[in-house]
């Protein structure tokens, strides 16, 4: 069973952003949106039965965006693209894009399962091994018992298996689904099998479930707030994320310099 290489592009399905105004940082459109404006776009979609794609970008990814074609490619596919990180909203009004607020991936699946509490909503699982994605199950269960969970599947399968994932996720008539895989695996991922998946919302959430079971702690809310996310996760993994977080930090704080310069260069030429 073959599976094709090539993304096809964000225009492939449904482009709810075009009521949200976008600013380009970094080379990229990112939504200038609530946390209501993100929610009200993925309930939109799944009233209309269409395809929303959903990217979100922080520090670390708009740094490896410039170093890894492949993951450029791949989030750029999505129709709507939210500020993940605190770092990028203020780097936003730095360069006077302002982006309004943070809507971090997992606090806007955290809102999507609220949703789907509330209303009923269909949500598929993907990702994470068999263990973590069991006790996120069984947690989402617990935690939000009108919400149906209508299918899961680990993150390990091969290229090969992807038509058959894709198609398990389709007979599920899922409303929503949520991939807790790496970068930019989840993102081809949803990308290359929208159309045969048919889900309204695909939300690709990173390491959202190993928070769930318990494997990771988030950051309390003030490091939240103060945007120190990275050092929290730094302090519970020196050893594997200390030098990660260094050299990320560092070349995005010269990309927010050189959009700074950039942004200012019209005005200098003009006077």
């Amino acid at each position: 069973m073959s599976t094709a290489t090539a993304l096809p592009p964000a225009t492939s399905g449904a482009k709810p952003s075009r009521e949200l105004t976008q600013r380009d940082l970094f080379g990229m459109p990112i939504c200038a949106a609530t946390m209501a404006d993100a929610v009200a776009l993925a309930e939109r979609a799944i009233e209309r039965r269409e395809t929303l794609l959903v990217g979100v970008v922080n520090a670390a990814k708009i740094v490896n965006m410039r170093r890894d074609p492949r993951l450029n490619a791949a989030v750029r596919t999505a129709h709507v693209i939210f500020a993940d990180g605190m770092s990028v909203v203020w780097a936003s009004r730095l360069v006077g894009r302002r982006l309004p607020e943070r809507v971090a991936g997992i606090d806007l699946m955290l809102r999507l399962l609220e949703r789907a509490n509330e209303r009923c909503y269909r949500v598929f699982c993907l990702g994470a091994t068999q263990e973590i994605l069991d006790q996120t199950v069984a947690r989402l269960k617990r935690d939000y018992p009108n919400a149906i969970i209508a299918g899961a599947h680990n993150g390990y399968f091969k290229p090969d298996e992807e038509e058959r994932v894709a198609q398990q996720i389709r007979d599920s008539r899922a409303d929503m689904i949520f991939a807790a895989m790496t970068s930019p695996k989840k993102e081809e991922f949803l990308a290359r099998w929208a159309a045969t998946m048919n889900v309204p919302v695909c939300h690709g959430v990173g390491g959202a479930f190993d928070v769930f079971a318990g494997k990771v702690k988030r950051a309390p809310g003030v490091w939240q707030k103060l945007g120190m996310e990275w050092l929290y996760r730094t302090l519970q993994e020196p050893r594997r994320l200390a030098g990660r977080y260094f050299v990320t930090n560092t070349a995005f704080i010269w990309l927010v310099c050189k959009e700074f310069f950039r942004s200012t260069r019209p005005a200098a030429n003009a006077s």
